[in-house]
Parts: structure tokens; C-alpha cells; sequence
């Protein structure tokens, strides 16, 4: 079976560098994967993919050793197994508030008897290889978000829950729940305060801790405060600010020009 080098890079100490993609598009995401990322998440949740789209990225993603993942709408496990099935090596829940709500994500991502999930890798065998059935449950990856009140009051229960992989934290949803601005790069107080005790406990539960930013300056920081996976932007935010900046300074130079012919 092809190895999830996720979980080669944590086995190593290794960080993981993730990119997100909005745009559903299988050039696009082939583009991105070439770029050099460890790891590439199709966001079924806030991105415009629907599943056609997603297979035809997990599949453009495949030319390449980027390892995909998929963030799913909800906990729903129909659609957790079936992004599995069509070969994606992790999967990332929104809105984890209790145990009992991790219990079922994990459940979903493992075949019995660690879980409930059903057999029908139709293009996972194609992906991963002819003994998908025999390691798929020590290669594919839960990561439940935690982005809520609720499940910073049920922290300790959720990372507790066997076979969690590591926890996601959404900042945006979970500046909301502490009454502060939605975004990215947090730097008010509770916020910070927030993240930095989910990173403490994670760490201390033996999981992976990821993160999602905005920026390539605070990712690094984030690397540095010790978590496993960092996300940077994603391909539409990315594709935007590369063009301001493109048609600024164009604009400026020509600016230049013009005042300088008179």
C-alpha cells in the first residue's frame, strides 16, 4: 500500500507544510500539487467542490507524492466514507463538540472491528495499492476541529477517543465562539489564549496538532510553537493575492512612466 507520508513526516518529527483548495477544479489542483506541498485538503465544507469535482481532483492530485485530504461538509458518516473510498488519505471533521461525536467520526474512517466503515474502495485500490483492506485503518488519518466552546469545555474527552489521529483548529469559528473577529493569524488575546491550550493538551494526549492560517509568516510561527501540520491560505485566496500584487505593480510603474514623461 502507498505510504501516508503524514504520518512518515510526525514518525520522522518532521512538520507538515498542507495547502487547501476551494476551486473545483482538477487543473488547478494538479497545479497546486506540483508545487511542492506535503499534503492538499479539498474543503467540501466552505470550498464550491461537490464530490464529481472531488474525485477528479483526488485523481489530478495522484500525479504527484502530495498526500490528499479532504475536509467533509459535517459529520456525516456517509460522505466521510465515501471521500475514503475514493482515495483520499485523510480526512478532517468540522465542529467535533463532544466524545461521543469523535467516537462516530473515527468509527467512520476504520473498517471493523475497529469501526463501522464499508467496504467499497473503488478508487482507493487504485491509489493505494491491492492490499488497501489490510492497512487502511494504520494509514488513513482522522483529524477531528475543534473551533467551539463546547469543545474547548470537552477538550480532554475528545483527544482522549482512540484511533483520533490529531485535532484541526479552525480559527475563525472559534474566535466566533469566544465573542471575537473571524479570521485567520488570530493575535486578540482569548484567542491566542484558546489556541495555545488546545496546542498543550493535544501535545499532551500524544496527538497531532494542525493548524489553519492565512499567512506564510504565521504559519512559521505557528511551526515554531510546535504544530504538526500548518495550512497556508488556499489556491483562491493565493490566486488572488498574487494578482493584486501583479496588477499593483504594474500600475505603479506605469504610474512612474507617465509622471515622468511631462
Amino acid at each position: 500500500m502507498r505510504e501516508n507520508r503524514i504520518r512518515q513526516r510526525w514518525a520522522a518529527g518532521e512538520a507538515v507544510i498542507n495547502g487547501w483548495l476551494a476551486i473545483p477544479n482538477a487543473f488547478c489542483a494538479e497545479t497546486m500539487a506540483h508545487q511542492g506541498w506535503d499534503s492538499l485538503t479539498l474543503d467540501m465544507q466552505h470550498g464550491v467542490i461537490d464530490y464529481q469535482a472531488a474525485v477528479n481532483m483526488l485523481t489530478a492530485i495522484s500525479t504527484t507524492a502530495t498526500v490528499p485530504l479532504v475536509r467533509v461538509p459535517w459529520l456525516d458518516e456517509g460522505i466521510v466514507m465515501k471521500m475514503l473510498d475514493a482515495g483520499a488519505y485523510g480526512v478532517i471533521c468540522p465542529m467535533i463538540n463532544s466524545r461521543a461525536e469523535a467516537e462516530r467520526f473515527v468509527a467512520a474512517t476504520r473498517y471493523p472491528p475497529q469501526g463501522i466503515r464499508s467496504f467499497g474502495p473503488i478508487r482507493a485500490l487504485l491509489y493505494a495499492g491491492a492490499d488497501y483492506a489490510q492497512r487502511a485503518n494504520d494509514t488513513v488519518l482522522a483529524l477531528a476541529m475543534i473551533e467551539t466552546r463546547q469543545a474547548l469545555d470537552n477538550l480532554d474527552e475528545i483527544l482522549a477517543t482512540p484511533g483520533l489521529d490529531g485535532i484541526y483548529i479552525g480559527p475563525a469559528d472559534l474566535s466566533l465562539a469566544l465573542g471575537c473577529t473571524p479570521r485567520f493569524d488570530q493575535e486578540e488575546p482569548a484567542v491566542v489564549e484558546a489556541i495555545e491550550h488546545i496546542l498543550a493538551r493535544t501535545k499532551a494526549h500524544g496527538l497531532a496538532a494542525c493548524i489553519h492560517n492565512g499567512t506564510a509568516g504565521y504559519a512559521r510561527r505557528m511551526l515554531e510553537r510546535g504544530f504538526d501540520l500548518v495550512t497556508i491560505g488556499s489556491d483562491a485566496r493565493l490566486m488572488a493575492s498574487a494578482a493584486q500584487q501583479a496588477i499593483g505593480e504594474v500600475r505603479a510603474a506605469s504610474t512612474t512612466s507617465t509622471g515622468s514623461s511631462y
